[in-house]
C-alpha cells in the first residue's frame, strides 16, 4: 500500500526489519525499555497484521513502525499502563475471538523524518485494518510529551485540555485528533520512564462508524471536546 507521498510504503512487517526497529527505537526514546528482537518476533508470531512498518522507498530506510493487539475492553482498567495493555509489551493477551477492540501498542517515525506523512501513513494503514476486520474502535494511550515543561504551572490535565484547545503547541497530541481521535482521560504512570511526559498519557479513541454501535463509543468528558472551529 502506497501513501500520499508516494516514496513511502507501508507494509507488513517482517524479521529482517528487526535491526532497524530496535535502533529506530533508541533513537525515538530516550529511556528504556526499548524494543528487541524477543518482543518483535513475540508480536509476528501472535498477530503479524497488526505490526506494519514504512519504508523509505528511494533509499530502502525503514522510517516509521507501528505495532497493535487486539483486546476485549472491558477485561481492563483505562488507568493501566503501557505494560498492562500490552503484557510487558509481548502482545500475548492479543484476544481475537472476544476483543473488539485494536490498541495502539506503538507507532514510531523517524525524528529525520518528521512532517512527511510517515505518521498519517501508518494510521490510515491501522484504520484499513480495523475496517478490514469489522472492530469497532482503535484505542490507546498518547504520551503527552511535552508536559515536563509545564508541569510546575498546572495538572496533566490541565495539559491536555490546553493542547487540545490550541492553547499550547504540543508535540504528538494535536496529530492524533487531526487523525480523527479523541481524548476520553488522562491517565499517571502509563510510561512512568518517560522524562518528557512524566509519565502521563491521554487515553484516545477512534471510531469505525462502519461497525460502531453507540455502547462503543467512550464516555467523554467535556473538558476535553475538541473546538467546534475544529
Amino acid at each position: 500500500m502506497t501513501t500520499p507521498r508516494d516514496h513511502i510504503l507501508v507494509r507488513q512487517t517482517r524479521p529482517d526489519d528487526f535491526p532497524a526497529i530496535i535502533a529506530l527505537s533508541k533513537t525515538v526514546y530516550s529511556f528504556p525499555p526499548h524494543w528487541n528482537e524477543r518482543l518483535l518476533t513475540s508480536h509476528l508470531a501472535i498477530f503479524p497484521e497488526g505490526q506494519l512498518v514504512a519504508i523509505d522507498s528511494s533509499s530502502g530506510t525503514l522510517v516509521g513502525m507501528a505495532a497493535s493487539l487486539v483486546i476485549r475492553w472491558n477485561d481492563y482498567n483505562v488507568q493501566g499502563s503501557w505494560k498492562y495493555f500490552t503484557d510487558e509489551g509481548m502482545l500475548t493477551n492479543h484476544d481475537p475471538v472476544r476483543g473488539r477492540t485494536l490498541y495502539g501498542a506503538e507507532v514510531m517515525v523517524s525524528p529525520t523524518m518528521q512532517r512527511s506523512g510517515i505518521g498519517s501513513a501508518l494510521y490510515a494503514a491501522r484504520r484499513r485494518l480495523v475496517e478490514d476486520l469489522a472492530l469497532p474502535r482503535i484505542r490507546a494511550g498518547a504520551r503527552l510529551r511535552g508536559y515536563s515543561r509545564y508541569a510546575d504551572k498546572m495538572t496533566a490535565e490541565d495539559y491536555a485540555v490546553n493542547v487540545i484547545r490550541g492553547e499550547i503547541t504540543g508535540m504528538t497530541l494535536p496529530f492524533q485528533l487531526k487523525q480523527g481521535f479523541r481524548v476520553l482521560a488522562v491517565v499517571p504512570d502509563y510510561l512512568p520512564g518517560d522524562p518528557e511526559s512524566l509519565g502521563y498519557a491521554a487515553v484516545i479513541e477512534w471510531i469505525n462508524r462502519q461497525a460502531a454501535t453507540p455502547s462503543d463509543y467512550g464516555t467523554y468528558d467535556p473538558k476535553f471536546a475538541l473546538p467546534e472551529s475544529r
